[in-house]
């Protein structure tokens, strides 16, 4: 290949090819990083909010898809239950804040509040002052105690939301993502807009900075926050080297059954295996 090559097309994207690569080396770094958080006992929470279709679910998947789902966590949660609604606000995000050795990646967290909830009309004037008044404090008890705590925010224009909120509209695939609440989003985008100015105006301190992410082209965004996420861990590779693999078990004379005794799943792409 040569290396005059550009690495952005017409649109200023970068490449398909040169994309995989760079995301290829990230996904190796992340595993990196996961081996020294589990031998350091280190506690890492990584707080994902944003516009509806800003991509934040897809870095998700790109940063835990080589990863070992018990050293790297996401949490996603509902609805709140009638039991969890009486509670203190942030107790059910206590209870899933990673242990020793663990990251814990939040599809959306606690800042519930400060968005949906508010634009919404889910929780009251007075709920919604006393959670930006307490949230700073939260986060820094969680940082004091030694929690490593990264909040991203994903910005996308309202142009490029339409643009994906059709796409899955038009592909039968994708449109399990338009959720009621989500089609109801559409029309108070300067309602989210307040919102999230002013969850920025309490809540962006310099124990817990917001970090914003362009999220307009996803590719791009992918990348640089996987890239920011690594920066934020000053780590050393401690992958182990490859291991002899001990011999399999010879033959102990055991008889097994017929395999046609077993109830297949059909093979409708190559063939299951026949007795000899």
């Amino acid at each position: 290949m040569s290396t005059d090559e550009p690495r952005y097309n017409d649109e200023g994207v970068l490449k398909k090819k040169h994309y995989k690569r760079e995301l290829n080396r990230l996904q190796e770094e992340l595993v990196k990083l996961q081996y020294w958080i589990k031998e350091h006992d280190l506690r890492v929470c990584v707080v994902f909010e944003g516009r509806d279709a800003a991509g934040k679910g897809g870095v998700i998947k790109r940063i835990t898809r080589r990863l070992n789902p018990r050293v790297a966590r996401v949490v996603a949660l509902g609805k709140p239950t009638e039991r969890e609604q009486g509670q203190w606000y942030f107790q059910r995000y206590v209870e899933q804040l990673p242990t020793e050795g663990e990251m814990v990646l939040f599809d959306r967290s606690w800042y519930n509040r400060a968005g949906v909830e508010r634009v919404m009309g889910f929780c009251t004037d007075e709920e919604y002052e006393e959670f930006l008044r307490t949230c700073p404090e939260f986060e820094r008890m969680l940082v004091r105690s030694g929690i490593i705590l990264v909040k991203y925010w994903f910005s996308i224009s309202d142009e490029e939301q339409e643009r994906r909120f059709q796409k899955r509209n038009e592909d039968p695939k994708r449109r399990w993502k338009l959720s009621p609440m989500d089609l109801e989003a559409r029309s108070r985008w300067a309602d989210y807009s307040e919102a999230k100015d002013r969850m920025f105006e309490h809540t962006d301190t310099d124990e817990a900075p917001w970090h914003v992410v362009n999220a307009d082209v996803k590719r791009h965004a992918r990348l640089n926050c996987i890239s920011h996420l690594l920066d934020q861990i000053d780590y050393e590779d401690l992958t182990p080297d490859p291991i002899e693999l001990p011999p399999r078990q010879d033959d102990t004379g055991h008889e097994r059954p017929p395999i046609d005794s077993q109830n297949w799943v059909p093979a409708r792409f190559g063939s299951n295996p026949v007795d000899d």
